[in-house]
């Protein structure tokens, strides 16, 4: 892993490129750009502008047509253009042929959310999953990145292993991916005792797509202090803290976010990170109702969940942001009655299609944070009462 002080102390300018093709539509395709220009503000660049071309299929050796490369060339010189982010992965081969057109360094999505764990990464378990996603990342690119990898200086998508540590010879990747691997089953070793030298208590895990508002919701609930903030991706450790509501304890976790188009070899590399998903007993999914596309945040975490087998799992859906809904959503002149029924005609709809209980809130103005907590209670209750049958007295 780099050394933190050769983190960016400036802003990029970076341009974004994505395509539409058969399998991703123009709103598909400019929804993603405005989350690629999310995850490229919080690497510290700044958007100058977005291109995206209609084709088939990718070109094979450099994803977008000639004409549109050629655009692309003509826009960079003489704009001090740092950067240029694909959305979508690109082969080694892509990257290189696209930086010899342009003359400028070019990422995919998967490395800019890469320097944004490298960013984020603080625990020893954190770093050595970055590591080890970064290495698998460039493994198979090794050929055609090698000059892109012996670059001086910092930026994005350069925070990952240095010259020092890459070797052209794949042997000694290998090996190092070996190494993070070995690792990384210690380290979640040491991790698994101590999730079980918490004893018997009910475990309860926030879920949700990142940056709707998890950490702060953990604050709110366990009165704690877990570095929050308006960008992607804000915490990448697991934080656990114990909470005793009308003498009833239980565990809570905040884990990281989920995007989309999330790289498989990330994925991968967290699997010990979520096993707290994994071995919990209730999951708070978290909302941002206020995002346009919520629903399809909503559909993201889904799957993801499923892919982990945590599908089942009792569940409360929790819609945070009511305040910035409500605002975007509602004229000022309708009336409280009206309004109410709205949003009851909301959860309706939502408790019917999850088949779970639904909560609206606002974290941030502490709206209806009372009923939050009485539910989160009764489903905590309810599943102490399914695990110590013989104890059901002391959970009514």
């Amino acid at each position: 892993m780099i050394d933190k002080k050769q983190l960016l102390n400036h802003e990029e300018k970076a341009i974004l490129v994505g395509l539409v093709t058969k399998d991703q539509k123009d709103v598909q395709v400019l929804e993603y750009l405005d989350e690629l220009a999310f995850l490229a503000e919080t690497a510290g660049a700044i958007t100058l502008k977005r291109f995206v071309q209609k084709l088939p299929h990718p070109d094979s050796k450099t994803y977008i047509g000639k004409g549109k490369l050629e655009e692309i060339r003509n826009y960079v010189q003489g704009k001090d253009v740092a950067l240029i982010i694909f959305d979508d992965e690109l082969s080694g081969a892509q990257l290189s042929n696209i930086e010899k057109a342009t003359g400028v360094k070019t990422i995919d999505r998967s490395d800019l959310i890469l320097d944004i764990f490298a960013r984020r990464a603080k625990t020893a378990q954190a770093k050595a999953q970055v590591e080890l996603a970064q290495y698998q990342y460039i493994l198979p690119r090794l050929r055609d990145m090698w000059k892109h990898l012996e670059r001086l200086g910092g930026g994005i998508g350069t925070r990952g292993p240095g010259e020092s540590e890459i070797e052209t010879d794949r042997r000694i990747v290998r090996e190092k991916i070996s190494l993070l691997r070995r690792r990384l089953v210690e380290i979640d070793k040491q991790a698994f005792t101590q999730r079980k030298d918490r004893g018997e208590l009910i475990r309860v895990a926030l879920v949700g797509y990142t940056n709707v508002g998890k950490s702060t919701l953990m604050n709110l609930l366990s009165k704690s202090e877990v570095f929050a903030e308006n960008k992607l991706f804000a915490t990448l450790d697991t934080t656990t803290r114990k909470i005793v509501w009308e003498n009833t304890p239980f565990l809570l976790s905040d884990t990281v976010g989920f995007i989309r188009k999330l790289p498989h070899h990330l994925v991968e590399s967290f699997k010990s990170t979520l096993d707290e998903v994994k071995e919990s007993d209730i999951l708070l999914h978290v909302v941002d109702i206020s995002h346009p596309q919520y629903e399809e945040q909503i559909n993201v975490v889904k799957t993801t969940l499923m892919e982990m087998n945590c599908h089942d799992k009792p569940m409360i859906t929790i819609f945070n942001k009511m305040d910035q809904y409500e605002k975007n959503s509602y004229d000022e002149w309708l009336e409280p009655q009206v309004k109410e029924e709205m949003l009851q005609d909301l959860k309706e709809r939502w408790e019917n299609d999850s088949n779970h209980s639904c909560v609206f809130i606002s974290a941030t103005e502490r709206k209806n944070i009372d009923q939050l907590r009485s539910t989160i209670m009764g489903k905590v209750r309810e599943s102490y009462r399914i695990r110590y049958p013989y104890k059901s007295e002391f959970f009514t």
